[in-house]
């Protein structure tokens, strides 16, 4: 008992030693602070947001209809300008944040929880199912991923539901077939057969054994995978396939806005910098994140702090 208690501080500490160092990595690299601190904000502004401004997202104000940006005369929730319906695009781009993370999220953590499931079994079995969920996903790769979202919306029609099955299913392989070429590696090394002889079950194995060592791996892709998730649910949304009004996304409001570029930019510029700022900090940080967990790209960090003294 004494012993179990000592080892959960020293468990706590090896966590805070953990999250200390990559803090440390962090500040390091500026590019990815800057991209960490931009999505932390993006996050709660998406959390917490719509209960600061209320209804103004869809409140209607005519006697706004494209007011120009950083005119404050109406208030600061008009300093990035109104539609055409005279709505504040500062508030529409806080709700349009929720509903485009919440999107891409549900989408994203689908995907690599069902994906990396089927590569474990696809990897570890070699019965005739793990040959029959690689052919499926070979049928799914076989589409251009928008194209196969497309029409499977145009026949099904337009929900978040709708939006987020099929934003899971184009982006499974990629954690099926990941996950399923870890499994393969995994699976012959000694841990495994000093399991097999003790008497351990093919789903302990799996699931004690395997797959925490295989979850890193798919966590650095969804972090990837969540950039490229965004950018197609936001061309979705701008071709009227995705969340209907009167919800809305970033898409969306860049396709209301895109007849209005020659009088009101502003209606489709500031959606459009946020998906573009989005993804961009994405991009970043899973680039960072692939460098701190690689030891042989890892001294990049040390010289980038050596520069900085």
């Amino acid at each position: 008992m004494t012993a179990m208690l000592s080892a959960r501080p020293a468990a706590a500490s090896s966590g805070r030693t953990r999250a200390r160092l990559l803090f440390d990595y962090l500040k390091r690299d500026r590019l990815a602070l800057a991209a960490a601190v931009f999505l932390l904000l993006l996050v709660l502004a998406a959390l917490f947001g719509p209960w600061l401004v209320g209804d103004t997202a869809t409140r209607l104000g005519l006697r706004h209809r494209n007011l120009a940006p950083f005119s404050l005369d109406a208030g600061w929730l008009y300093v990035l300008g109104a539609d055409t319906l005279g709505r504040p695009i500062l508030p529409r781009l806080v709700l349009g944040a929720r509903n485009t993370l919440g999107i891409a999220a549900a989408a994203v953590f689908t995907s690599m929880i069902v994906g990396g499931l089927l590569g474990l079994v696809a990897g570890y079995s070699e019965r005739w199912y793990s040959h029959l969920i690689l052919r499926a996903a070979d049928i799914i790769m076989s589409f251009p991923s928008l194209l196969l979202a497309l029409i499977v919306l145009y026949t099904l029609g337009p929900s978040v539901t709708n939006l987020v099955i099929v934003l899971a299913i184009t982006r499974m392989p990629v954690y099926l077939r990941t996950a399923r070429a870890e499994v393969l590696e995994l699976r012959e090394r000694m841990f495994v057969t000093a399991a097999r002889a003790m008497g351990a079950s093919s789903l302990r194995i799996l699931l004690r054994h395997i797959a925490p060592l295989v979850a890193p791996t798919l966590v650095t892709i969804l972090a990837i995978d969540f950039a490229t998730v965004i950018l197609a649910e936001s061309a979705l949304s701008f071709l009227g396939l995705g969340i209907q009004p009167p919800d809305f996304t970033w898409g969306a409001m860049v396709a209301n806005g895109r007849g209005y570029l020659a009088s009101a930019w502003w209606i489709a510029f500031w959606p459009g910098m946020a998906i573009m700022l989005a993804t961009l900090s994405l991009n970043i940080l899973s680039s960072w994140a692939r460098t701190v967990a690689d030891p042989q790209q890892r001294w990049r960090l040390q010289q980038l702090k050596r520069a900085a003294r």
